[in-house]
């Protein structure tokens, strides 16, 4: 999808309009909601300065921009797939995604995804990511398992995206690093962006997007450590990329440089908790995913061979 920016001039007319009404109108063909989720997303610019708010107030004169993808020409196809539903109501469902499943159709994985199975699984989900991510709220890398949330609704698809934006919604992950952490727990804040050297790839780059993770030692092993993370900030590829950058690189993750002695051929990363505010009620519910059998596998192994 190509990105393009609009950009409109704040006419007297308009002085004091909220933003996420300007714009809707400005563009004809986009609605309030999508507006509202570029905002949240930090797309939207007022002389240069990102907006993250949308009841901000325009001022006659100032120069308003907005990223807006180009509509998608493809479908994703409902199929029969499978999905673990750890909670479903009107508004939201959260599924435990296995290995090796993407999350939503993209060139090279136009089937068998997340949107795919969520299609034919799910009554309704929320159109504010288009017909090609129809529901989906945040990611999970293809070959990272656990909870993934998903909107059935576009005032849902907000609320939830506001939470992770805001902070209050809490996403944790178990992962496996290689080596023997030296603290206990702290925090790791390094921006992140495009690898110069490697555009598929993510890497701690200066002026990049601020990212942070919190992590937590759980258990030791000598050569490698079980780690908890809680995700602040949510960049693409951001544990991966910052266990690589305190030289911990998760085991299985041959694009970051994590060991695999054990065969696993993919990143020990799994989010194991999700803690959100219900779009409905607003009570704060916990959702759990217990570790996959090849991730306990590879822990039964390490323990094993401990105790011989």
């Amino acid at each position: 999808m190509a990105l393009h920016t609009c950009m409109f001039k704040v006419g007297p007319d308009k002085n004091g309009a909220r933003i996420d009404v300007f714009l809707s109108e400005a563009l004809g063909d986009c609605t309030r909601s999508r507006v509202r989720l570029s905002i949240i997303a930090g797309a939207v610019r007022a002389d240069g300065e990102t907006i993250l708010k949308c009841g901000y107030h325009v001022k006659s004169g100032s120069v308003l921009e907005i990223d807006i993808r180009d509509a998608e020409p493809l479908k994703a196809e409902a199929e029969n797939i499978p999905l673990n539903i750890v909670y479903q109501d009107a508004d939201m469902a959260v599924i435990n995604k296995p290995a090796g499943m993407v999350t939503h159709p993209a060139p090279g994985s136009e089937s068998g995804t997340l949107v795919n199975a969520l299609l034919y699984n799910l009554k309704d989900l929320s159109g504010i990511n288009g017909v090609l991510r129809p529901g989906i709220v945040h990611r999970l890398d293809k070959n990272t398992t656990g909870l993934i949330m998903v909107a059935k609704n576009d005032a849902a698809h907000l609320d939830l995206s506001g939470q992770i934006a805001e902070k209050s919604a809490k996403r944790y992950y178990i992962a496996l690093v290689d080596g023997n952490l030296k603290e206990d727990g702290g925090v790791i804040e390094a921006p992140l962006g495009r690898n110069p050297s490697d555009r598929k790839k993510i890497a701690v780059v200066e002026g990049g997007d601020a990212a942070k993770t919190l992590y937590k030692v759980v258990e030791r092993f000598g050569k490698y450590t079980l780690v908890a993370f809680e995700l602040f900030t949510g960049r693409t590829h951001q544990i991966r990329v910052h266990a690589k950058f305190i030289r911990h690189p998760i085991v299985g993750d041959s694009v970051y440089g994590g060991s695999d002695e054990f065969g696993v051929g993919r990143q020990l990363l799994h989010a194991f908790r999700l803690s959100v505010a219900l779009p409905s009620s607003g009570e704060i519910k916990n959702f759990y995913a217990p570790i996959p059998d090849d991730f306990r596998a590879v822990l039964k192994k390490i323990r094993d061979r401990a105790v011989k």
